[in-house]
């Protein structure tokens, strides 16, 4: 990975806090797995729009000067590999219309779950 792309949809932890101290009312947002990066807002969902934003711009900062991007928490303990039992007559169903489609049963399956 190494584009903003490819890591601002992972599952990152976002941490979204009230705050009431001598600066007002507000939240105070943050990353858990990303170091420093952190925002606040009026509200929750301002807080959370402004987290994202941040997030942007210390992935593209840290990309830009050589640094490793910190993964999800948990994110590398899984392979992307699955196994599943289903019914014969569901396998043939996919299978002839992954065929129809001319593409493997895999990348079929891959389709019909990102839907």
């Amino acid at each position: 990975m190494n584009k903003v792309e490819d890591y601002i949809n992972l599952p990152y932890n976002y941490i979204i806090q009230p705050i009431n101290d001598e600066s007002g009312f507000y939240f105070y947002a943050r990353i858990l797995e990303l170091d420093g990066c952190q925002s606040t807002g009026n509200t929750f969902e301002e807080a959370y729009k402004n987290i994202k934003d941040a997030m942007i711009d210390w992935i593209k900062t840290k990309l830009e000067a050589g640094f490793e991007i910190p993964l999800p928490i948990g994110y590398e303990n899984f392979s992307g590999k699955f196994v599943i039992r289903i019914p014969k007559s569901l396998h043939y169903k996919l299978s002839f219309e992954a065929q129809q489609e001319g593409v493997s049963l895999n990348q079929y399956a891959l389709y019909k779950l990102s839907k």
